[in-house]
């Protein structure tokens, strides 16, 4: 089964996005910070994404309660 895309209450740093993205992936939540941290070198929209994700993304807990 695959893993669900979630912000987990655990390895946090700001609002999980990168933890829940690398536990997604299969990265460790430090490599895919700094993917994100590089890619801010970058243009683009990134912290629009970010935000986003944020918005969209359900909390683990709240996730696991609903099923």
């Amino acid at each position: 089964m695959t893993q669900r895309l979630v912000r987990p209450r655990d390895n946090r740093m700001i609002a999980g996005v990168c933890a829940g993205l690398g536990r997604r992936f299969g990265i460790s939540a430090n490599a895919m910070r700094l993917i994100f941290l590089v890619s801010c070198l970058l243009p683009g929209p990134q912290f629009v994404i970010y935000l986003a994700l944020w918005i969209m993304m359900p909390n683990e807990d709240r996730y696991a309660a609903t099923f």
